[in-house]
Formats: C-alpha cells, sequence, structure tokens
C-alpha cells in the first residue's frame, strides 16, 4: 500500500490535478470515482494506473471492477485514505481514480453540428456543455483562446465522461475558421435578432456560445453570419451559458428528428 505523500506516482497525479501544463506535457488527465473509470474502460481508453483505497475494494461494484482493471494487466494501487484525500479534487474522495491518456479524437472532415465555446471560463459550465453537446449529437467541441482547459478536473467531473466520445480542440481563430468552412455559423446572444427557432438548424452549422462574465470577442463576432436569443421573460437579461447551449442545441435535435421519417 502506498502511503507516503512523496511516492513519486501520487506527487504525478497531484500535479496533473493542480496543473495544466503537466496535463498537456504528459497528455493525461485523471478520473475520479468508479462511474467515472468503469466509462474509460467501456469506452476503450484504459487507464495508465489506478489508484484505490479500501471502501472500492470492499464494495461488491468497486471489486468487480477492480478485477476488470486486472484482467486488463493495469496497474492498480492501493493507497491509503489520507493519500487518496491528498490526490482527490473533490473535499469527499470517491476512493478511486484514474490516469488515464487524453484522447485524441479525430474531428470530421465535413462537419454538420460543431459547438465553438468562446471565452467559457467556468469549470463547471464547460463540463456540462460538453455533456450536453454529446447527448445532442455535436460532432465536435472547438475551444477558442480563454477557455478553460478541458483537462481541468472541475471540467472532466461535470462532463461525466464526454470526453471519451466527444472530440474536443483548443485552436486558434484561423483554425475554428478554416473547421466550419461550409458550415452556417451562429452567434447565441442575449439581444440576437434572430429566434433561435427560426433558424434552418438541419443544414451544417456551428453554433458560438460564449461566456457568461465576458460574452465573445470581436473574432467571434466577425465569424458568426448572424446572432440568435433565446426569448425570456421581462427582467431577465441572460441565461446561464450551459442552460443557453442545451436549449438552442436541442432545437437543433428537433429539427433534425422531425425530418426522419416516423419521428414526431
Amino acid at each position: 500500500m502506498i502511503t507516503s505523500l512523496k511516492n513519486s506516482k501520487v506527487r504525478t497525479v497531484r500535479a496533473l490535478q493542480s496543473r495544466r501544463r503537466v496535463r498537456q506535457r504528459e497528455q493525461c488527465f485523471v478520473f475520479e470515482g468508479t462511474r467515472l473509470v468503469e466509462e474509460s474502460v467501456r469506452a476503450g481508453v484504459p487507464p495508465v494506473h489506478v489508484f484505490y483505497a479500501e471502501p472500492v475494494e470492499a464494495s461488491e461494484r468497486g471489486g468487480r471492477l477492480l478485477e476488470t482493471l486486472r484482467e486488463m494487466n493495469i496497474p492498480c494501487y492501493a493507497v491509503s485514505e489520507p493519500v487518496m484525500a491528498a490526490c482527490s479534487d473533490t473535499e469527499t474522495p470517491q476512493a478511486i481514480l484514474a490516469v488515464l491518456p487524453i484522447p485524441n479524437l479525430s474531428r470530421p472532415e465535413h462537419p454538420t453540428l460543431t459547438l465553438i465555446l468562446d471565452c467559457v471560463r467556468n469549470p463547471g459550465n464547460l463540463g456540462t456543455i460538453l455533456r450536453t453537446a454529446l447527448a445532442a449529437g455535436v460532432e465536435q467541441v472547438l475551444l477558442t483562446p480563454g477557455t478553460v482547459d478541458a483537462s481541468n478536473p472541475k471540467v472532466v467531473r461535470a462532463a461525466m465522461g464526454a470526453h471519451l466520445l466527444l472530440p474536443v480542440a483548443a485552436l486558434r481563430w484561423e483554425a475554428i475558421a478554416e473547421a466550419v468552412v461550409g458550415c452556417d455559423v451562429w452567434l447565441a446572444a442575449a439581444g440576437g435578432e434572430t429566434l433561435y427557432t427560426a433558424v434552418d438548424w438541419t443544414r451544417p452549422v456551428a453554433l458560438i456560445v460564449g461566456g457568461e462574465a465576458t460574452g465573445v470577442g470581436e473574432r467571434a463576432l466577425a465569424l458568426a453570419q448572424g446572432q440568435v436569443s433565446i426569448p425570456m421573460a421581462a427582467g431577465v437579461e441572460s441565461l446561464n451559458t450551459a442552460v443557453a447551449a442545451a436549449v438552442t442545441l436541442f432545437e437543433v435535435v428537433r429539427q433534425r428528428m422531425a425530418r426522419v421519417p416516423g419521428v414526431a
């Protein structure tokens, strides 16, 4: 059992949790909790190694997971609860965490639904948006300079495994513009001149959503062909970024499903 915070693997995990530069250098990030580690196995992204504390091994579900990991020849290290607490990014550690390679999923050459996130700095919002984007069938998520790191542990936790299946790329604006050539580009904005339900979302499209605090920058405004808005009751200035993204993305889903024979 690992009991020392000076252990090299422990120090690496703590660095991955706290430092973006280390995650980028190692091309690894950390999944916490039984559910997320299970998701990584199901998605075919096996962990580099796993830390676990006694409560996981003692539980039926946790024991099965550890057995599966060992059958895959993935190193599983028992650690003391103080070590697990030091390695965890949560106030209540879930007694198992895994170091995973950051997936390098290929992006589509001719995307039909792209989400561009500009200056979204709240990790919880970004993670929630990634989870929603996966559910809505988004084919790629592009992050502009100034958006929080997608491998941030709070983002990873809120995304609930979306990183394993959804192509996410942090790009400069020039590369983003190239990635959506041939797409209608719409910007979600509180004062948008077009209702979000009035857009033809069945075409190849890209949706730009900005952060709550700063909104979007000039590059986003220049790339968009128009701005869409969600009607709200008087006195309400704006929606949470993740909520606005979800409402708009599921309008895309609604319109596209309406074109499928036999789907109401």
